[in-house]
């Protein structure tokens, strides 16, 4: 009897060896990433059957993704960095929220693992951002996106004297946002139709169209002038664009839908949220950069990167994960069925010929633009919301409800620039 309890005894041992993970050779069985990409429905179940699944058969490691929103990331792992208790394994999140959990010394240092990945070269620009002024690699860069214009094809046929079909899709000095403006108006006189489209709905981006690109391209600054004479100009700008703007646009968060189905000729949108347009019927579209205003060619690259807290559990484990996520053929495979950009040259290269190459020319034809402005979404931590209201309700005063843009930009300006002076970083 002994000798059995005994023997019972030494299974039960050997089971929670294992079960902890001590023994095996793999590793533990699962780690947690924590992200706030990919966390749509759709985008979910590819991350769920599409994108783990290879990886755990290939490694033996499981994965528990969790879908959590910036603030609630920001707090989950402060708590535990705090209490030396980290559950994260990774996290994934944009440039901005990484800079922050790196400035608050969360983040574990990458320099010498990154140097380890075999077969990628990652784009120069990207790792700058995810490198910090000590040399630190804070994050690998992961997926990549912007936001751009996609045009109808019939639109073509209305294009205002002096600007051809080539400015447009080259996005040469030709296109401006005024000559966006006559388009649209020509458009209007010709057909009746309200061609532009903007996803102005309440989980609509509208917000970015208005901070990363009407205001960069008008002032120069995101926020910095924000409530300047030139700030003015723009507003009255919009609108006067507006009047040539679908009105259900204050319905849709997204443009896909509004092309596919002819409302609109001509709208700006992320391009994970244009994506199907493109692919459903790509013979109707072609994706375009957006214009230039008075100081330039304003446009948001968005960021989003890999890292590993510190004292996180398994991060040997998290590792390979990283270095699984960021192969040229998983990053092509994630273009593929979520419209995010590749973060290294070899997975651009890679991508094959159809749909998704017009995503692709038009990308690249806007980064390359000799008058590009390049801008990131600011990192401001949980006053994020804050920051991206204020541009909505100056949107909904002075566009939607006719109010004197002065006015409202010397009310609301105290405000945004008081969101960066409380934390303690310039203003964009």
């Amino acid at each position: 009897m002994k000798k059995a309890v005994g023997i019972l005894g030494a299974l039960l041992l050997v089971a929670a060896v294992f079960a902890s993970g001590c023994i095996s050779g793999g590793g533990p069985t699962k780690i947690v990433w924590a992200s706030t990409q990919l966390n749509p429905p759709e985008e979910r179940a590819f991350v769920l059957n599409e994108l783990i699944p290879p990886f755990k058969d290939k490694t033996g490691i499981d994965v528990e993704f969790v879908p959590i929103s910036y603030s609630d990331l920001a707090t989950r792992l402060e708590g535990e960095e705090q209490s030396g208790k980290v559950t994260i394994d990774v996290v994934a999140d944009l440039h901005g929220g990484l800079d922050y959990f790196n400035a608050k010394g969360w983040l574990t240092d990458l320099s010498s693992k990154i140097k380890t990945l075999q077969g990628r070269t990652f784009i120069e620009s990207y790792m700058k951002y995810a490198t910090d002024k000590n040399g630190k690699v804070f994050y690998v860069p992961w997926m990549s996106a912007t936001y751009v214009m996609v045009v109808n094809k019939e639109a073509f046929k209305y294009l205002p004297s002096g600007l051809t079909e080539q400015d447009v899709i080259q996005g040469t000095d030709k296109w401006t946002y005024d000559a966006l403006l006559a388009w649209l108006k020509n458009i209007y006189e010709k057909t009746g139709k309200k061609a532009f489209g903007l996803p102005a709905g309440p989980k609509g981006l509208l917000h970015r169209f208005i901070h990363g690109y009407l205001y960069p391209s008008f002032t120069g600054y995101e926020a910095k002038k924000f409530d300047s004479p030139e700030a003015i100009e723009m507003w009255n700008y919009f609108k006067e664009l507006w009047k040539y703007t679908n009105p259900a646009s204050t319905t849709w968060d997204a443009m896909s839908d509004p092309l596919l189905q002819g409302e609109v000729w001509i709208a700006w949108d992320h391009t994970a949220r244009i994506k199907n347009a493109i692919v459903t019927k790509p013979d109707k579209f072609v994706v375009v950069p957006v214009p230039r205003g008075p100081k330039g060619r304003g446009f948001i690259v968005v960021l989003a990167g890999l890292a590993i807290p510190k004292n996180a559990p398994h991060p040997d484990e998290a590792w390979k994960l990283i270095d699984y996520l960021t192969q040229p053929e998983t990053q092509v495979k994630v273009l593929e069925k979520v419209g995010f950009f590749p973060t290294v040259k070899e997975a651009a290269d890679a991508v094959p010929e159809g749909p998704l190459k017009i995503l692709v020319k038009g990308v690249t034809a806007q980064s390359s633009t000799k008058d590009a402005l390049v801008v990131m979404i600011p990192n401001l931590g949980e006053k994020g919301g804050e920051f991206s209201g204020i541009y909505r309700e100056a949107f909904k005063r002075i566009v939607l409800q006719g109010e004197d843009p002065q006015k409202v930009l010397s009310e609301l300006g105290p405000k945004l620039h008081s969101l960066f002076k409380e934390k303690g970083i310039p203003e964009p």
